[in-house]
């Protein structure tokens, strides 16, 4: 029987993780370790690349609404391939794990990277968000959820975190769910408009308002159980949202009423909780944001190896050659700050509010990645579909779902103008840049290869902390999303030369020295630089080294 994905995708059947070794490298430092990837790299590179495509043409999930005997059941059919392959994912791969066994949360991420497809790995950064708060925050009444949810127990537990409302969004403090107490629980009334998981979840965080306190900081967190305590349906689901992505997810509107819940961690603080949670997940939104961008950069540069125009392989055409440089540039910065910046948060995972200097400079870095690595998933992508020409637009090849799977990874868990005002609140009141500019500091200076460059990008990054520090909150407002973007680039242009430097790796040299010219100052290359470009077009080196 014929494979059929072998001939519609160029990179289906390959090693996701052995061909792409500027991921290992830069993982490899940060982690301190090679990490034992090439099991999961070939899962991701052929069945789950298969099965995430199918599922987006052909077999998204189904709410059933009422079970065969007349009751409310308010379930989720999906796909019986989906639900082995969040088995193998979560139990078999561990990728929800590492921190719950006392390692680095680092190695959840590196996975969620090969991943990728955000409908998937939503489903898992759900779930691994819910066991986060429940493992740091609760009792040892949730340690059965949190063994579920991370794969340790024999029955596979989903989790979700429900806090947006249809008249707030991000604006929590808008919500409208209040919490009534009651026989040692808490009932609560009210809706969720963006409910992910919604249908599959077992247990479910979400935010309520309890004694009359109104705004961010009355908001408790509550533990949501799917069924209550008789074994009834706890919540109702109005209907699963239409979306042009990220369908192997459902997305729901949750309608509570007298919902049976637990209150998790002190009354009050919901505003805390929530917000570390949101860091978890925008970590995994940078991670999925950068995976998305490599697989459709192999599927493009797989194609330019085989395809012909006026005469020669699209590869050998100079333009051709600049797209592949540019994307590849792009991406190993974004992939560096993400995952200097998931480092950080390894350090200081055990802050708890009202958290230390470490905390918030790792929440100031997280608002900064997110931003930048959602613009560059979003800029690869397209360009990588533009590289197919006109079957990058038909749906019928898988190239044609990564730019739009890239699209979410600029909205979830905050729309770049939310990540601007948090940045700001983390500079402003946190005084979390003072920290950031002495770790960046202490990076340039260890810096020789590339020294000017790396200046110049602290420069800027302490201008920009300047300007902000010397307006009033309206003018940071009008400006914040600028200039968080002359830091983050500033930042992965600084990263990539400082990996080449620890490491003696001349293409990170030479790709921190690009990254600069291109998305820093915003110029063309210099002539000299296709001299020396196909070093940096790396899958091509990478299968030349395989094959030798």
């Amino acid at each position: 029987m014929d494979d059929t994905y072998s001939y519609i995708s160029n990179i289906y059947g390959k090693n996701h993780y052995d061909i792409d070794l500027p991921f290992q490298a830069i993982v490899e430092f940060y982690a301190g370790k090679r990490l034992n990837l090439s099991p999961l790299g070939a899962y991701t590179g052929k069945q789950l690349y298969e099965i995430t495509d199918y599922i987006d043409k052909i077999s998204p999930p189904v709410l059933k609404m009422w079970g065969i005997d007349g009751e409310r059941i308010d379930s989720v059919l999906i796909n019986s391939v989906e639900k082995h392959t969040l088995d193998k994912l979560i139990k078999e791969f561990g990728i929800n794990r590492p921190y719950f066994h006392g390692k680095s949360i680092l190695d959840h991420y590196a996975m969620g990277y090969l991943v990728a497809d955000p409908g998937i790995y939503c489903i898992i950064t759900l779930t691994h968000q819910t066991a986060y708060a429940l493992h740091k925050y609760g009792s040892d009444n949730f340690r059965d959820y949190v063994s579920g949810l991370t794969g340790d127990s024999s029955d596979l537990l989903l989790g979700a975190t429900w806090f947006t409302e249809i008249q707030g969004g991000s604006d929590l403090g808008a919500n409208k769910t209040v919490a009534e107490p009651g026989n040692n629980l808490w009932y609560l009334t009210g809706d969720k408009y963006f409910a992910s998981n919604a249908g599959l979840a077992d247990v479910s965080l979400t935010s309520a308002f309890h004694n009359n306190n109104h705004g961010a900081k009355g908001l408790s967190l509550f533990v949501l159980p799917r069924r209550n305590g008789e074994g009834n349906l706890n919540y109702r689901i109005r209907r699963l949202k239409e979306k042009s992505a990220t369908k192997s997810v459902p997305s729901g509107e949750v309608e509570l009423e007298n919902s049976e819940a637990q209150m998790l961690g002190d009354a009050g603080k919901a505003i805390y909780y929530i917000t570390e949670d949101l860091m978890v997940s925008r970590l995994d939104n940078a991670a999925a944001a950068c995976g998305i961008a490599r697989k459709a950069y192999l599927e493009a540069y797989y194609y330019s190896m085989k395809r012909k125009t006026f005469g020669s392989l699209l590869l050998d055409h100079p333009g051709i050659k600049r797209d592949l440089l540019d994307m590849e540039v792009l991406l190993e910065g974004s992939i560096a700050l993400t995952f200097k910046t998931i480092d950080l948060f390894n350090a200081s995972i055990k802050s708890k509010p009202p958290y230390d200097d470490d905390y918030n400079y790792t929440r100031l870095m997280t608002h900064i990645v997110k931003n930048i690595t959602a613009e560059s998933s979003s800029i690869v992508t397209q360009m990588a579909t533009e590289l197919h020409g006109g079957i990058g637009f038909l749906s019928e090849f898988p190239i044609e779902r990564w730019h739009r799977e890239a699209l979410i990874t600029p909205i979830w868990e905050g729309a770049s103008n939310i990540q601007a005002l948090d940045m700001l609140e983390a500079i402003m009141r946190k005084r979390a840049h003072i920290k950031m500019l002495r770790d960046f500091q202490n990076t340039v200076s260890e810096i020789r290869d590339g020294r000017e460059i790396a200046d110049s990008c602290y420069n800027l990054i302490r201008e920009s902390i300047d300007k902000i520090l010397s307006m009033d909150a309206t003018e940071a407002q009008f400006h914040a999303k600028y200039l968080m973007d002359i830091m983050g680039n500033s930042m992965a242009s600084i990263l990539l030369l400082h990996i080449g430097n620890k490491t003696g790796n001349e293409d990170f040299i030479k790709a921190g020295k690009l990254y600069f010219k291109r998305y820093v100052k915003k110029e063309d290359y210099d002539t000299d630089t296709m001299g020396f470009s196909e070093s940096l077009i790396h899958v091509e080196r990478q299968e030349r080294s395989l094959k030798n």
